[in-house]
Parts: C-alpha cells; sequence; structure tokens
C-alpha cells in the first residue's frame, strides 16, 4: 500500500517514520510512504502558501493552486476524475472533519493508496475540499497547531492492519475496537505476581474456553467502566448478560 503525506513542514515525519512497525513494514517493502513538501507547487521565489481570509478575521488560510498543482501531479489527473472503482482516496486532515475511527482504519487499509493532506493555519481554502478531497477527517474534538500530528496518527492506524504488516496477524484481530464498540481485555505477563497482585488463576490454568470467557467478561466491565457511550450501544448476549449481572 502506498501513502502520500502532503505537507508544508516534511521533516516532522523523519521520526514517525523512523521507528516501529511502520519503519520495519517500509523496509520489507510492504508500505512505499512519500512526504511531499507542498512549496515545491507554491509559485514566486517565496513559495507561499498561504494568505489571508476573505471577509477578514485572525490567521491565514492555506492557499488552493499548490495542493491543486500537487494533487494533480500525484495523481495525474485533474479533479475529481478519478474512475469509480479507484482505489485511491484523499483525505483531508481538518477540525471540521468526522471523526476518525477503527472501521475507517480497516476500510483505508483496504485501498491501494491514500494520500493526506496536511492542514495548517485557520484552515485550507474550501475549494480544495469542494474539488479534490474524499472526505475530511479529525482525530478527536480538539485544536492541533496542523494535520501532520493527525496524519501520522492516521498513518499508524491504517498501517498496521495492512496484511503482512504486523509480525503476527492476531494481534490486529483481538484488541480494542476489533469486536465491534468493545475495549481490550486486561493483560498480564511475567512476573506472576507483583506488588502482592497476581495474575488472574483462570489465565494459568490452560483451559482455553475458560479464557476466552474470562477475556470477554472482561472486556465488557472495562468497556461499561471507561466507555459507558460504546457500551451503551453493544448487543448483548444471555450469555452477556448473565455474566455482568454477577459482576
Amino acid at each position: 500500500m502506498r501513502f502520500d503525506l502532503v505537507t508544508i513542514f516534511p521533516a516532522f515525519f523523519d521520526s514517525p517514520l523512523a521507528h516501529g512497525v511502520v519503519a520495519r513494514a517500509r523496509a520489507a517493502g510492504r508500505l512505499e510512504i512519500a512526504v511531499h513538501n507542498l512549496r515545491d507547487w507554491a509559485p514566486g521565489p517565496h513559495h507561499i502558501t498561504d494568505d489571508r481570509p476573505f471577509g477578514g478575521g485572525e490567521g491565514m488560510v492555506m492557499k488552493p493552486e499548490p495542493i491543486f498543482a500537487c494533487l494533480g501531479a500525484l495523481l495525474g489527473a485533474p479533479p475529481g476524475v478519478q474512475p469509480p472503482a479507484s482505489r485511491t482516496r484523499v483525505c483531508l486532515l481538518s477540525a471540521q472533519g468526522r471523526a476518525f475511527r477503527q472501521s475507517d482504519a480497516r476500510a483505508f487499509a483496504a485501498l491501494d493508496r491514500l494520500i493526506l493532506i496536511c492542514g495548517r493555519y485557520e484552515g485550507v481554502d474550501e475549494r480544495v475540499a469542494a474539488h479534490w478531497v474524499d472526505e475530511e477527517i479529525s482525530i478527536g474534538d480538539f485544536i492541533l497547531s496542523g494535520g501532520e500530528l493527525a496524519a501520522a496518527v492516521v498513518l499508524d492506524a491504517v498501517a498496521r492492519l495492512v496484511p503482512g504488516v504486523l509480525g503476527h496477524e492476531q494481534s490486529a484481530v483481538n484488541e480494542s475496537f476489533s469486536s465491534p464498540l468493545t475495549l481490550d481485555c486486561p493483560h498480564y505477563t511475567r512476573p506472576l505476581e507483583f506488588e502482592g497482585c497476581a495474575v488472574p488463576a483462570v489465565l494459568r490454568g490452560g483451559d482455553h474456553a475458560a479464557i476466552a470467557r474470562w477475556r470477554r467478561g472482561q472486556a465488557l466491565l472495562k468497556t461499561r467502566r471507561l466507555r459507558p457511550d460504546l457500551f451503551a450501544q453493544l448487543e448483548l448476549s444471555p450469555q452477556d448478560r448473565a455474566f455482568l449481572s454477577e459482576n
């Protein structure tokens, strides 16, 4: 899978791309990641990418011309002319975007190519969203200085779901949000006892069916405690209800 990151601060991605799962998958050829300096498409000696907003107000707005030129070069086509079956998505990281979810990460991981535009300042000229962007996405209801941090988060969440990226394929299955709306269960490792707290006996007994039941129950309890908003949307089985009534 290929990622294209469009930014005015390309050096920002030096560290995120140099460590961990993403770096290993990139070195192994599982991922192709290109970082594009938007200033390369900005005309004039100063390569200006922002200007004052029409109508007045604070801050600056990212200009449409460099982004149009950059995306046109990356996609080799005018805006809006991607074929219907194209396995490429263009996303703008924006505080106005819809919330990015694990389900989005799974959908993006099935693509051939994901282009992420990193917004800055007060935002991006609306004509970019109107003519080039498939969707605007946000990683939360808060404001960042720019879209680079958000793009790094999206890239990591998507990349780890691309087949062959993780060392163990089940790692992307048995975790929070992999089962709809539930958090992951608690995990333990050595030592067996630490500071007076022991690993639950069920995890040491070797009964895999009992372990599966325990993990499901603990995931439900954790979701109910930490994310009541998600818990309220769960479809509980009779076994789930019986467990919760006792706990």
